[in-house]
């Protein structure tokens, strides 16, 4: 298996306003809205998702799949940002995830952070952390 290559490093093209304000819309669209067409739009062809399920992928349709996946388990699946940074050309999130499984009818709440980086006024990688989920 060949290494994964790392998006190169640019210019953010974006004020850190402007990053995370888009970051803002990504997860209203993305996980809210349920567009994961999105991900094509806000992400570069070279997205390296570092963190994804599956394993590190490249490219927006990992991301896209996954999140399809996730409308038909927890179809009221709703994200809220509760704290979101930015420095340089890297967007910190805060979240709370929470949804209804859709066989069982159980309600699930989990935790996490994303940090998202940008180039050329895309996003070109990310990294995630999850806590477990919880019935609530």
């Amino acid at each position: 298996m060949q290494p994964l290559q790392v998006p190169g490093k640019g210019d953010p093209g974006l004020t850190l306003e402007e990053m995370k304000r888009l970051v803002a819309d990504h997860f209203e669209d993305f996980v809210n809205r349920k567009k994961p067409e999105v991900a094509s739009l806000n992400f570069s062809a070279d997205f390296l998702d570092h963190d994804e399920p599956s394993g590190p992928q490249v490219g927006p349709e990992a991301a896209m799949a996954m999140m399809k996946a996730a409308y038909q388990k927890w179809p009221d699946l709703h994200v809220t940002i509760e704290d979101m940074i930015a420095e340089g050309d890297k967007v910190m999130v805060r979240n709370t995830w929470r949804a209804t499984d859709a066989v069982s009818g159980k309600k699930i709440e989990f935790h996490g952070f994303v940090l998202w980086r940008f180039a050329n006024r895309k996003i070109v990688e990310r990294w995630a952390t999850l806590t477990t989920s919880r019935d609530v």
